[in-house]
């Protein structure tokens, strides 16, 4: 990954020592909650608190309510908490309503990312994705008993003992280019008929990233690529993925005929630069915190001003 196409990658940026070796203290949450420096990040619904100029809210301990889930997430490495332990923890609906801000501002991470600092995102986005984590295993998947989370967050243990750590769905995304360096882009089924963006989808198990690749958009756009190049990742918590990206190519060794699954994807089009430029008023592209947006600027050679702001 090259540093030019990370600075492109909102959810991949961060501040933090994840503080790793402090997860197995005993009473870590008693001895963050007795340390006036700790500041804690509120989330309720998949949401963050925020501050009136759209930055994360981290209060200090003694303005936070008991909360369903508290999750450590290491110690800042940036102003304007630099060194601080950082706590995240879920507030129910009730705990969301106690807290005694007027109003409680919050912000979503899809919408959000590209415009917090990079403390801010690398917080946002570590803590969601525990978060969710913890929202979907409450129960072990071997023996249907309840599951307690330990270590400050990052691992749920079973009654007999056995942990269970959080899972990431590994899925690739890829810029299609012909040997016009026209780009496909594909309208999926479940976007607005004028969205487009790029392919994508979960490696399979058993399956390499470039495998995946290539049988992705083959069933999704009947298309035959090659080369397959990888250009960086991104973690996207919605509600556990890491995005995989890459360039791939048509094969010009073989005949193919763009052909839309109509499943999940409706409509496919080839862009050159000059006519994505001139379709703007007419289509939708991602969002700017999206690796979809990252790659699709990269080979447009500059920011695409379409007038997005999420």
């Amino acid at each position: 990954m090259s540093r030019e196409f990370l600075s492109l990658l909102p959810l991949s940026r961060h501040d933090l020592d994840r503080d790793y070796l402090a997860r197995s203290r005993p009473e870590l949450f008693d001895g963050l909650w007795a340390d006036d420096s700790t500041r804690v990040l509120v989330l309720h619904r998949g949401l963050a608190l925020l501050t009136d100029e759209g930055a994360l809210r981290l209060l200090p301990t003694s303005h936070v309510p008991p909360a369903d889930l508290r999750l450590y997430l290491g110690r800042a490495l940036a102003e304007p908490v630099l060194g601080a332990p950082i706590v995240a923890v879920v507030l129910s609906d009730e705990a969301a309503e106690a807290l005694e801000l007027d109003p409680a501002k919050w912000g979503n991470l899809r919408a959000l990312g590209s415009r917090l600092s990079t403390l801010d995102a690398g917080l946002f986005t570590a803590a969601l994705a525990l978060a969710n984590w913890h929202s979907s295993h409450g129960f072990s998947p071997r023996t249907g008993e309840p599951t307690t989370p330990e270590l400050g967050g990052w691992v749920r243990r079973e009654a007999e003992g056995k942990e269970i750590f959080p899972r990431t769905d590994a899925a690739i995304i890829v810029g299609i280019v012909d040997s016009k360096d026209r780009i496909l882009l594909g309208s999926n089924a479940l976007w607005e008929s004028n969205r487009y963006s790029l392919l994508a989808g979960f490696v399979e198990p058993g399956e390499s990233l470039e495998s995946a690749v290539i049988r992705e958009v083959f069933e999704e756009s009947g298309i035959r690529v090659v080369d397959p190049v990888y250009l960086g990742s991104q973690p996207w918590p919605f509600p556990a993925s890491l995005m995989v990206g890459f360039m791939a190519t048509v094969d010009p060794a073989v005949e193919s005929t763009l052909t839309p699954d109509g499943a999940e994807i409706l409509d496919l089009r080839w862009f050159s630069r000059d006519d994505l430029t001139n379709a703007l008023g007419e289509i939708a592209l991602p969002g700017h915190t999206s690796i979809a947006r990252a790659i699709l600027e990269h080979w447009y050679g500059s920011p695409i001003d379409d007038k997005i702001d999420w």
